[in-house]
């Protein structure tokens, strides 16, 4: 074994090294390199005892280490004066993370960004407003109930500051209920109509940054909402989990007038000074200059929901949107399952439902063919086609499900010319297209012909849809990334979809409203009171202080969807959700987009990557794949606990790809009974090619014995359809 100590023959060589070493401006260190025991890193750093003998020699000891001082001063002064000149916004375009910054919008754009975002009521929140957005004045915020001022006399009060970081409350009061049902009954309650979620109270309990657990959030979303109806324990009084309100009508409440023009209620920020800069503080995107004025709409105004002539509120539409592509498969098969189990879309009554609730819509957006295909002219009725003759899509067809189920051809220039802050550029930006986090995908320029061609072809044509010439397609490798129309594998990955999808979401909240999720979704609670919170939201990237936007709610030609897009444009149309934490992170804008932790869409995230597991909620799944093949310890739990045992309290269950495994191998066809036993046929023959359809019995015998969740959820979910039992909150199906 070698010693790290070093050897000499003689003591006269061990004197003559060391003097050599001393000698010496600089020294060698070896610094250990993390995870490598047997290396070492190698530094160079100044040698202490040469400076010292240096400066000795020439100054004398006594002013030698004054000396020292005063060069040592001087260094860290030239290095805040050097790092103080470059944080210059106008010089300066490193953020502090490293990354280049993304700002490309003045101090006084993003004071108008805020103010009309809470003037529109879409900021019902008590969280501070950054102090970098630099307003002099507390907005009114007509979605905040009224404060009382402190009465505290004025010889005891603190100065006023030079900027202010929150609003005056100016709305409607509010009234928090304790939700359970009065009767004995054993399902819960439907939120009442018009309920609103105070998200304040939902992050002072769920909050991951602030060491919360999901299990607790889980205790309080559920306790709250009323879903341990029946299952109550005592737990003393409960008052901080009540989280839903409603918000009271005003005494002699008149529809409001329109809001000012922005124009009027909002001026730059007075300088100290004539040569303060009034964006300083603020980094902006390197090579250039800040945008021109930001063009905004009138501020909408915050109505009650008891002061609205009809149940849906036209500037809020309930728009629950999903993108798929390719062949409809069991994914969106569970998704549109489990919204028609979980929402109040009417389904318990024959008749149109004429009480007080604004039902919600899904609308599920289908990309045809690969993601940088060229659409055929007759994509839509080819859509409808294919969804006819497809089992897992044909059921939704239904006429029953023709009010709250629509399918929607997605049309990549027509939703990008639909919105005015991309119509007039993005085209020059259609090579970067498929741009993710900063990584382009190269599209070859015959795969990247715009929609825009093939509609013209369309329109001018006067003879009949067989007249109209088609686009020829390539032959190719089905499974070649630009040819893939979904993930057949964890190896075969459709990643331009995926790409595709990241700006489709903000696209269609800006244009239509609503909430996008991802088609790996499944519902597990009404959302009424997420719809009663006019704000944006998307949630957490489980441990990280960033975006994941597989949920994603947005208001239609709002503030923050004018500044994302305007900002998109300028960093590469990139809408990754890292990009659009740093969007919002380098404009102080995060709060206008509440990160809302991912217990209430995500809850077995922060398990999946180590965290929490001291404390773990139910189901405990270790990485995802547990929700399809649960493991042999906990496979009791599926069957026992049913449904309710599932996240219990979360509004839904992100299961994070997994496109390639089946929810149930062992009946991997849709199970609705025989109003759609013509789809069932053909999905089972299809599975089971070498079985005689005559043969066909179902023995328990054949059936997996420990069901996973996956298998239970999908199972759960069908025998509502089929009539055998009601939904999660006791209402039957009524065809």
């Amino acid at each position: 074994m070698t010693s790290a100590l070093p050897s000499y023959s003689s003591a006269v060589h061990e004197k003559m090294h060391l003097h050599s070493r001393s000698m010496s401006w600089t020294v060698p260190v070896l610094v250990p390199i993390p995870g490598v025991r047997t290396r070492n890193l190698r530094l160079h750093v100044p040698n202490h005892r040469r400076v010292s003998q240096f400066t000795a020699t020439r100054f004398g000891r006594r002013k030698a280490p004054l000396l020292l001082l005063i060069i040592a001063l001087a260094t860290l002064w030239g290095f805040f004066s050097f790092a103080k000149r470059f944080s210059n916004e106008s010089d300066d375009w490193a953020s502090a993370s490293g990354e280049s910054s993304t700002l490309i919008f003045s101090r006084e754009d993003l004071q108008r960004i805020w103010k009309w975002e809470i003037d529109s009521g879409h900021y019902p929140s008590n969280i501070k407003i950054p102090e970098q957005i630099g307003l002099t004045s507390a907005p009114l915020n007509p979605a905040l109930p009224p404060r009382r001022a402190p009465t505290i006399p004025s010889r005891f009060r603190p100065p006023p500051g030079p900027v202010v970081t929150t609003t005056r409350g100016d709305g409607p009061r509010r009234v928090y209920l304790d939700v359970q049902n009065s009767l004995e009954v054993a399902y819960p309650p439907r939120p009442v109509p018009g309920s609103v979620s105070d998200l304040d109270i939902v992050m002072d309990n769920c909050d991951f940054s602030q060491n919360k657990y999901v299990r607790d959030c889980l205790e309080v979303l559920r306790v709250g909402g009323g879903l341990d109806n029946g299952n109550r324990l005592r737990r003393g009084k409960m008052d901080d989990w009540h989280y839903i309100y409603m918000e009271q009508e005003r005494d002699n409440f008149t529809e409001p007038q329109q809001a000012p023009s922005l124009a009027n209620v909002i001026a730059p920020r007075p300088a100290s000074s004539a040569d303060e800069d009034p964006n300083a503080g603020l980094i902006r995107k390197k090579g250039l200059e800040w945008e021109s004025s930001l063009e905004l709409r009138r501020p909408l105004a915050h109505v009650p929901h008891s002061s609205l002539s009809t149940p849906c509120d036209p500037e809020h539409p309930r728009l629950f949107h999903m993108f798929w592509t390719g062949p409809f498969t069991d994914k969106p098969y569970l998704a549109l399952l489990s919204f028609l189990f979980t929402q109040n879309v009417g389904l318990h009554q024959k008749d149109t439902p004429t009480d007080n609730v604004c039902r919600p819509e899904f609308w599920l957006w289908i990309n045809p063919g690969p993601a940088a295909a060229v659409p055929n002219p007759s994509a839509v009725s080819d859509m409808y086609e294919g969804l006819k003759t497809n089992p897992w899509a044909a059921p939704f067809l239904h006429p029953r499900f023709k009010d709250v189920i629509k399918f929607k051809l997605w049309n990549t220039t027509d939703q990008l010319d639909g919105i005015p802050e991309l119509k007039d550029e993005w085209r020059e930006l259609k090579g970067t297209l498929f741009n993710s986090g900063g990584h382009v995908i190269d599209v070859p320029a015959e795969k990247s012909q715009t929609v825009s061609e093939t509609i013209q072809v369309v329109e001018g044509t006067n003879g009949t849809e067989a007249d109209v010439p088609k686009p020829t397609a390539e032959k190719g490798d089905d499974d070649d990334m630009l040819n893939r129309t979904g993930s057949k594998s964890s190896s075969s990955y459709d990643r331009l979809s995926v790409i595709l999808s990241d700006m489709a979401r903000f696209v269609l909240c800006h244009r239509f409203g609503g909430i996008y999720l991802d088609a790996d979704t499944i519902f597990l609670r009404d959302w009424e009171e997420l719809w009663g919170w006019k704000g944006a939201f998307a949630y957490r990237w489980s441990r990280l202080e960033k975006y994941n936007t597989a949920v994603l709610r947005m208001n239609r030609n709002s503030a923050l969807g004018t500044f994302l897009f305007h900002t998109a444009l300028k960093n590469g149309l990139d809408f990754h959700p890292m990009t659009v934490s740093r969007y919002l992170k380098d404009s102080y804008l995060e709060g206008l987009l509440l990160r809302l932790p991912d217990a209430l869409f995500d809850s077995a995230w922060l398990n999946t990557e180590l965290y929490q597991r001291e404390r773990p909620p139910q189901p405990y799944f270790q990485e995802f794949a547990d929700f399809f093949d649960t493991p042999a310890t906990i496979s009791a739990q599926p069957q026992a606990l049913g449904f309710e045992g599932f996240f219990r309290g979360a509004y839904s269950y992100h299961f994070h790809n997994f496109w390639w495994k089946p929810f149930d191998p062992s009946r991997n066809w849709p199970d609705l009974g025989p109003k759609f036993a013509a789809g069932e046929r053909a999905a089972r023959a299809a599975a089971d090619p070498d079985t005689d359809p005559d043969d066909w019995v179902d023995r328990v015998g054949d059936d997996k014995r420990d069901l996973d969740w996956a298998t239970v959820l999908k199972r759960t979910f069908e025998s509502y359809i089929r009539g055998e039992r009601p939904n999660m909150y006791g209402e039957w199906l009524e065809w």
